[in-house]
């Protein structure tokens, strides 16, 4: 079977490489094995190729933070899923043709969901939804600023924010972005710079506003921190600057305002199995109905996966960047 290894760290483009591996073999007592449909190429894992990310695994490495698959074979005690029912794996490495996984770390999805939004669901849908749940009580009416707010999260968020009544200011790095974002449901789009904060003041009448998720880190977080009220929260969730936030001193003693970070893992580990599955069901409903959804710009083969990795480096795309490993995709995009 083919897999993707992560050869070395630094340019991603570069440092993977689609090798012959051996099979996974068949399932023991308590594991599945699946064949991989398609999987997504994520900020994490160009992260994770420049060596820049959390995890560092020794060299060479599977990589791949999520994926869509179609159960091959269950082992003994076996009973949420069967052969045929299609799904996300809670574990990495899934760059790859067939994994073979304890039982307990795939989830099933809706009938019906489309294969590439399935292939997208493991991670942003619930970063987005744990976002507006975790860090602050939101109730309808209030305000929350995000920066990168045309990524997957970010689109994420003003949907589910929506459906919740909670108002977003959505920071972006060009006005041409405005329309989009504005049909999915923002409610207010501004463009980052150094007048942030009056600029949001202005289009918010001055509103209140209790929470701010940064993805950006490095000065673009003590930007963020300029628009929340007294008390206000600053949640990071990335760093596309590769540098660590900063905020002003001031915010952090005078407005007694909180920075605090985020990771999906640590989210989903407060919560029994039953729980991450209902969350994930509830999630893959709202896909499958159209409620969310990301978009995709193109589909890659597998053996063009260094292809595939500078394509998803590449800034102003339209849409996310994925893989189907076992050929193509039945009604998906070329």
């Amino acid at each position: 079977m083919k897999q993707v290894l992560l050869e070395r760290y630094g340019a991603p483009a570069e440092a993977v490489r689609c090798v012959e591996v051996p099979d996974v073999g068949p399932p023991a007592a308590g594991e599945v094995v699946f064949d991989v449909l398609a999987f997504p190429i994520n900020p994490a894992d160009l992260s994770m190729c420049r060596g820049t990310y959390r995890l560092r695994p020794a060299l060479p490495a599977g990589i791949g933070a999520e994926c869509v698959g179609r159960v091959a074979a269950v082992g003994a005690g076996v009973a949420h899923v069967k052969p045929g029912d299609r799904v996300i794996n809670l574990q990495r490495e899934n760059w790859t043709q067939r994994r073979r996984v304890k039982a307990d770390d795939v989830i099933p999805v809706p009938a019906g969901l489309d294969q590439l939004q399935a292939a997208m669901l493991r991670i942003n849908p619930p970063t987005a939804l744990l976002l507006l749940t975790d860090i602050v009580a939101l109730k309808p009416g209030d305000w929350v600023i995000q920066n990168v707010a045309n990524s997957a999260v970010g689109r994420l968020v003003i949907r589910l924010a929506r459906a919740r009544g909670i108002r977003t200011v959505n920071v972006v790095r060009r006005e041409s972005l405005f329309g989009e974002l504005t049909a999915l449901g923002a409610d207010v789009c501004v463009v980052d710079g150094p007048d942030l904060a009056e600029t949001v003041k202005a289009r918010t009448a001055g509103a209140p506003i209790r929470l701010g998720l940064d993805a950006v880190s490095g000065r673009a977080t003590a930007r963020l921190s300029s628009c929340l009220g007294d008390g206000g929260v600053v949640c990071n969730y990335g760093a596309m600057s590769g540098e660590d936030p900063v905020m002003a001193r001031g915010t952090l003693v005078a407005l007694g305002q909180t920075l605090v970070g985020f990771i999906l893992g640590r989210g989903l580990a407060t919560r029994s199995l039953a729980e991450i599955r209902a969350i994930y069901a509830d999630l893959g409903e709202q896909v499958r109905t159209g409620v969310l959804s990301a978009p995709v710009e193109k589909v890659y083969p597998i053996e063009e996966i260094k292809a595939a990795v500078a394509h998803a480096e590449q800034g102003e795309r339209a849409g996310k960047i994925l893989v189907a490993p076992n050929g193509p995709i039945q009604g998906g995009p070329a």
